[in-house]
């Protein structure tokens, strides 16, 4: 099957300064050599979801029902329910596989099948950081949670699979995309959840704050309870690669312990290549599938509960 698919500089600050000053070129050279691409498969820059597209009103739709249905209680029910990991067993690589039927309804950045992003993204972290291969497997399977749009798996909507995540039980950032539609969501008139720290305190750890219900936390949950050997930092980019409100806008910090922090620093090294390398170039799943296959067997059981 054919699809499209130094260490890292940990000063989240440098990174940011060099977004800054290099940000009128047409190509940025991240810390690890990473080149960034000047616009997305459509034409525009990444994450803009304002620009006129072809997509641009599907995404919005998609966040109107995100934000509107994305509550503590239906977080809770989620978790209890998928948490059980009684669906199927498979393998990671079947998993895989299986994302090859979905597109991201909430990405304005590529419209191609999952399995394209999941393999451009491992192997541009490959290219850059050879030595680290827990995180070119984390690249790999951070997105493979979206399973949760399969028939076998519920077949969820897109709303509470995908998309930009933030903590729920606590007020609503005004930093998250189309916030605006928060106003429908019954928790953020509920006192007890629309406040600063909501049901939470600060320093308690993201470990211990609800995030919305979607493929990050459904694939922590997977990679935990199968008792991963990969380290905390990719069980972290897992969970939060999507939190874009924290690691893109600095929201919730508040809420952060010491460990969350270190962690934040690989995940902001995580974040370009899944954001960047998104693209319509196509990898040869043959020729890398070896490397992959190996470092799976690695880190995780040959079959694992879902």
């Amino acid at each position: 099957m054919t699809v499209t698919v130094e260490r890292p500089q940990l000063e989240i600050q440098e990174h940011d300064k060099k977004m800054m000053i290099q940000e009128e070129t047409t190509e940025l050279v991240l810390d690890g050599g990473f080149v960034t691409p000047n616009s997305n498969a459509f034409g525009h820059t990444f994450r803009d979801y304002d620009v006129e597209s072809e997509r641009k009103d599907s995404v919005e739709e998609f966040y109107k029902q995100s934000h509107i249905h994305q509550t503590f209680d239906f977080v809770k029910r989620m978790r209890e329910e998928y948490g059980k990991l009684n669906r199927v067993e498979m393998s990671i690589w079947e998993c895989c596989e299986l994302l090859n039927e979905f597109v991201d309804e909430s990405d304005p950045d590529l419209d191609e099948p999952q399995i394209e992003h999941l393999l451009q993204t491992a192997e541009a972290i490959r290219k850059d950081y050879p030595d680290e291969d827990w995180l070119h497997l984390t690249g790999l399977i951070h997105d493979l949670g979206k399973v949760l749009l399969h028939p076998s798996f519920g077949a969820l909507p897109q709303w509470a699979v995908v998309g930009d995540t933030q903590p729920v039980g606590c007020g609503f950032d005004e930093s998250i995309v189309h916030h605006k539609y928060f106003k429908e969501n019954p928790d953020y008139y509920n006192a007890t959840y629309n406040t600063k720290f909501g049901i939470y305190s600060e320093g308690c750890g993201l470990n211990n704050v609800m995030m919305s219900w979607g493929h990050d936390d459904y694939m922590y949950l997977v990679a935990k309870e199968n008792k991963t050997t990969l380290p905390s930092a990719a069980l972290f980019i897992i969970r939060y690669h999507s939190f874009y409100p924290l690691h893109r806008a600095g929201a919730y910090m508040h809420l952060m312990n010491e460990e969350d922090k270190e962690n934040l620093k690989w995940l902001h090294v995580f974040n370009k290549y899944d954001l960047y390398s998104k693209s319509k170039v196509r990898i040869d799943v043959e020729k890398v599938k070896p490397y992959y296959l190996s470092l799976i067997e690695k880190y995780f059981p040959s079959k694992l509960k879902w």
